[in-house]
């Protein structure tokens, strides 16, 4: 087994959607010359999945088997593309259907213990990690622990000027949030730095 001292850095980036972990995350990893991990891509993945092969959302055995039959693999030579099934395409991913639906698949605790353990296969060696449990469930150890806060309205204004929907991104990203806080509180872990975004530029 490699040594803390030996590997690479794992930086863990949680927070809510909107918040800036992809942008940090992606500046981040490019600075520390890491592999960049969007996990929230590996549950739009498994939703895309559900959507394309009739696979009921509630329906979390099945979900837990397709989450296993998906390969994730970080590009030797682009490590900010994370490869879903051998394409980093995600266009289809950040769909409304997925969206709308990936906080269900998310939530059910099988699939969720199937793409940790995914996650941490994928980090393990060093990496930017970012997601909603990252710092309290997958790397708990992480050499920093980073937890980003953004006011609702700002996260939703990110989210619309991404996704281009307007002021249904408010609707959506509320809507998020009651559900993802179901399946994972918004807490920081108990050693990370929490960063409040919402006046902040990327730079």
């Amino acid at each position: 087994m490699t040594s803390r001292a030996q590997r690479r850095p794992i930086i863990a980036i949680d927070g809510p959607a909107g918040a800036g972990k992809s942008t940090l995350a992606r500046r981040l990893a490019v600075s520390l010359d890491l592999p960049y991990i969007n996990t929230g891509l590996m549950y739009r993945a498994l939703t895309h999945r559900a959507l394309t092969e009739r696979i009921e959302v509630e329906d979390e055995d099945r979900l837990a088997g397709a989450a296993r039959a998906i390969r994730f693999a970080i590009q030797a030579d682009d490590p900010d593309q994370l490869a879903i099934d051998g394409s980093t395409s995600v266009d289809a991913l950040m769909s409304p259907a997925v969206e709308a639906r990936v906080s269900t698949v998310s939530g059910h605790p099988s699939v969720r213990t199937v793409l940790r353990a995914r996650q941490r296969d994928l980090g393990a060696d060093g990496s930017v990690m970012e997601g909603r449990d990252i710092g309290t469930v997958v790397f708990p150890d992480a050499d920093v622990n980073i937890f980003l806060l953004a006011a609702s309205d700002v996260r939703a204004g990110r989210r619309a000027r991404e996704e281009g929907r307007g002021a249904q991104a408010a609707e959506t990203v509320g809507i998020r949030d009651e559900m993802d806080a179901r399946t994972n509180p918004f807490i920081p872990a108990p050693d990370a730095f929490v960063i409040e975004t919402t006046n902040l530029t990327p730079d």
